[in-house]
């Protein structure tokens, strides 16, 4: 799963520096690599790609789901001490 979480901070850190293209893979991949809907780094990765999606989007907006990273985020990394 840190493999997913590392492309999220990534796209935290500088949200033009990775592609919608490669949010979705990444949403993707970390929710085919688990089947518990609770896990942190899928719900990580998940978020992004949303908050990159919902960017324009004025019902939930990219702060919403950019917050859902970072929350996701830390609770993966509190997991995984």
């Amino acid at each position: 799963m840190k493999k997913y979480v590392e492309l999220v901070k990534k796209w935290l850190a500088n949200p033009e520096s990775v592609s919608l293209e490669e949010l979705k893979a990444n949403k993707e991949a970390a929710w085919a690599a688990t089947w518990d809907i609770r896990d942190a780094a899928a719900m990580a990765a998940h978020a992004a790609y949303w908050a990159d999606y919902e960017a324009a989007d004025a019902i939930y907006g990219a702060d919403y789901w950019r917050n859902e990273a970072i929350k996701y985020i830390k609770e993966y990394e509190e997991l995984t001490k």
